[in-house]
């Protein structure tokens, strides 16, 4: 089967969206980690921002991370005719 131009387009956009959340991801996941102790001088809510974001700012960002991810698939499917709703 051969994808047609829109079908391209799709994905070319899926994929851009994937790798800019992906890219998020790797910041929160491994550049925090990488520079604790550079970023340990940093305060949030009175906690050091590596700890903070070990503790709990990660786990927030992953969430809306999916949230961002499923809204912004949900109006590409629509706007592409492929949504389960318009089958």
């Amino acid at each position: 089967m051969q994808l047609t131009d829109r079908h391209r387009e799709y994905w070319r956009r899926n994929l851009r969206l994937t790798g800019g959340l992906l890219a998020i991801w790797f910041a929160v996941t491994f550049l925090v980690v990488w520079f604790a102790r550079d970023l340990a001088d940093i305060r949030f809510l009175d906690f050091p921002l590596p700890f903070w974001v070990g503790a709990q700012g990660a786990l927030i960002v992953y969430v809306l991370l999916i949230r961002r991810y499923a809204k912004r698939m949900n109006e590409l499917d629509t706007e592409y005719g492929v949504s389960e709703g318009s089958r």
